[in-house]
């Protein structure tokens, strides 16, 4: 007899994926190619092999890392997003993907450049800096917080360049890209879709990902 009080083991698989892959598998199309730079382990490049059935590569600056990845059956090179993009022709991808890595990056604003010219559309997730516990950390205590999603002392953590979803979005507007779907959610997975006004999800929304696109012009 099946024992309903248990879960099933798809359900047990879903919740052990991150949930911005989880909302980034829910924004890739079946069978398309996707290069996910900084893919750590291959976490999310497995999920969307898995799910959707994509043609996935990765590029991960962790020598390690990269031989889990290949030792998974992945297609994972060695390189860093803030020099290696570069040389990725336009287009190449359907997807340019970049999971809570952005805020790592020496460059922000040209590391988004090359997703948005390597893949029709840029995938971006990040820790949103504007969570009401940050906020409340550096207006009571007055020193940088230390949470779930920022975990490191600010001396030893590799995020130099952290933001709000409010910086995220002008960064956009600066670009001239579009955002096709944004949500901010937490780390239950509660969603927070971003659209005209940002203040709930900037206060609340722990992280976010957005799906963006170059504008085309005439």
């Amino acid at each position: 007899m099946l024992d309903r009080t248990k879960p099933s083991r798809s359900a047990r698989q879903h919740h052990q994926h991150r949930v911005d892959h989880l909302l980034i598998a829910e924004m890739v199309a079946p069978g398309s190619r996707v290069l996910d730079v900084g893919c750590g382990d291959g976490a999310l490049l497995q999920l969307l092999a898995d799910t959707k059935a994509v043609d996935g590569r990765g590029v991960e600056l962790s020598r390690e890392k990269v031989n889990a990845c290949v030792a998974r059956g992945l297609s994972v090179i060695q390189g860093d997003a803030d020099q290696d993009l570069d040389d990725y022709p336009d287009q190449a991808f359907d997807y340019a993907v970049l999971s809570l890595t952005i805020q790592a990056t020496q460059r922000p604003r040209d590391v988004l450049v090359n997703l948005l010219r390597i893949g029709h559309r840029a995938i971006v997730s990040f820790p949103n800096f504007g969570h009401w516990m940050i906020r409340a950390e550096l207006l009571f205590n007055g020193r940088m917080p230390q949470t779930a999603n920022l975990p490191e002392p600010w001396y030893s953590s590799p995020d130099s360049h952290l933001c709000t979803i409010r910086d995220f979005v002008e960064l956009c507007d600066v670009l001239d890209t579009v955002v096709e779907e944004a949500v901010a959610f937490n780390s239950a997975g509660r969603r927070l879709p971003i659209k005209k006004s940002l203040t709930l999800q900037n206060l609340l929304g722990e992280k976010a990902v957005f799906k963006l696109r170059r504008r085309k012009h005439v």
